[in-house]
Parts: C-alpha cells; sequence; structure tokens
C-alpha cells in the first residue's frame, strides 16, 4: 500500500530559495509542520509582505536546522508505518528540492516524489481557503488545501 502525503514550502525567493517552513498532510490525516530560522535579509517583498506574517501560529513548530531533519525522519517514520512506500506528493520541485536538502540528501527510500500539480483543481483549493477561513501562502495550510483539491 502507498500512503501519499502533500507537501509545501515556504521559502525566500525563486532564485535562491532557502526554506522557511515546511508543511505535510498525509491521506491518513495526520500533519507535520515546521519553522526553521532563515536570512531575513534574503526574502522578497511577496515574502516579507505576505508569509512572514502568517509565521509563529504554531509555536512548536519552531525548531533549529539541525533539528529539522531528525523530525521530519522521525514523522515520516510515524506515518509510513502502515504502508509500504510514501508518495510525496508536490505541485512545484522547488519543494522536493528544499525538502531534500532538509533531510541532508538522505530521502528514505520508500520515498518517492509525485508531481500533482496538474492534478489539483484551483476551484476546489480556493474554496478549502474560504470553507476555513485561512489565508494562503502557509506551508500547512496550503499542503491541506493541495490534499483536499487532488483529484
Amino acid at each position: 500500500m502507498t500512503l501519499k502525503i502533500f507537501l509545501d514550502t515556504e521559502f525566500t525567493d525563486f532564485f535562491r530559495p532557502q526554506l522557511i517552513s515546511i508543511g505535510m498532510v498525509a491521506d491518513s490525516g495526520e500533519e507535520f509542520y515546521a519553522e526553521i530560522p532563515y536570512p531575513h535579509g534574503e526574502c522578497s517583498d511577496f515574502v516579507r509582505e505576505t508569509v512572514v506574517p502568517l509565521l509563529g501560529r504554531f509555536p512548536g513548530a519552531i525548531c533549529s536546522r539541525d533539528e529539522l531533519p531528525v523530525r521530519l525522519r522521525a514523522w515520516l517514520e510515524l506515518v509510513r508505518a502502515q504502508s509500504d512506500h510514501i508518495k510525496l506528493c508536490v505541485d512545484s520541485q522547488t519543494d522536493w528540492d528544499l525538502l531534500i536538502n532538509a533531510l541532508e540528501y538522505q530521502v528514505p527510500r520508500w520515498c518517492r516524489q509525485a508531481f500533482v500539480g496538474n492534478s489539483i483543481e484551483e476551484q476546489l483549493r480556493c474554496d478549502f481557503y474560504k470553507k476555513n477561513k485561512l489565508p494562503e501562502h502557509h506551508a500547512l495550510y496550503d499542503a491541506m488545501a493541495n490534499r483536499y483539491a487532488f483529484r
């Protein structure tokens, strides 16, 4: 059996993206969210105006860059318990690249990337944010929206 996990990240900019936060939501309902220190000065104007104000909503999510791979691996092991493989569903190559970097380039062999950008219904994504009164551009909320809108 394969478990789908929807992954989203927030990062400094598109030219030299550095991870700010990562959110994952499994088909089975489990959630993972973490925020790490990032270089404020390297954030695009969009990130400073839209993403940064959404940070800090989950105080237990803040961790060090060194702690992040440990948390990620532990969570992936936990949700994998009932599955042979995990499909990490992304709508952007940058999300996958930042995850690989966060895992120190040691992705478990039972994790596979799945590009789902073409299978996300945009109207359903919009409905998700409206129905749940949540803002876009927060890694956990965006992962939840993608899971909801996946078809």
